[in-house]
């Protein structure tokens, strides 16, 4: 197998965020990256779509951090209920996504959150207290505590 150089479009776990340039394998990058749209092959004319990922990326992401931290301390004070449909016993009908505890924490009056930062310990099938982790910078990572109620 030869290796890709590939740009990455999104960030991608383990690999890299927007805009970086990558070489990984040819299979990774035929099978998974391409066809899902996380990469794009790196050409000359890729070169110019970098800088406008980059920009993109920057205005998305907290730019400082201490505004970083400012969120973070504003996401560990923050009290989060999700409500789900749920069973007998306190199990739910499904689980718990990304999104849900984006949609829980903006309806608590939290800061706006990309579900893509958010990092679940294990897929969420209980009522009860649970624990997520927050990306808000790649130096800081915030713990939230989210209650999941039956609705």
């Amino acid at each position: 197998m030869s290796a890709s150089k590939l740009i990455l479009t999104h960030e991608v776990a383990g690999l890299g965020s927007a805009g970086d340039t990558v070489e990984v394998k040819g299979g990774y990058a035929r099978n998974y990256l391409l066809p899902r749209g996380l990469a794009i092959v790196a050409t000359r004319g890729a070169e110019k779509q970098v800088a406008g990922i980059r920009r993109a990326r920057a205005a998305r992401e907290v730019a400082t951090l201490e505004e970083a931290k400012q969120v973070a301390g504003q996401l560990g004070s923050l009290s989060v209920t999700v409500p789900a449909k749920a069973g007998k016993g306190g199990r739910l009908f499904g689980s718990i996504t990304t999104a849900d505890v984006v949609a829980a924490v903006t309806a608590a009056g939290g800061p706006a959150l990309d579900r893509r930062r958010v990092e679940l310990p294990s897929s969420i099938k209980s009522t009860g207290a649970h624990t997520v982790t927050v990306r808000v910078h790649p130096e800081v990572s915030a713990t939230l505590a989210i209650e999941v109620v039956a609705a």
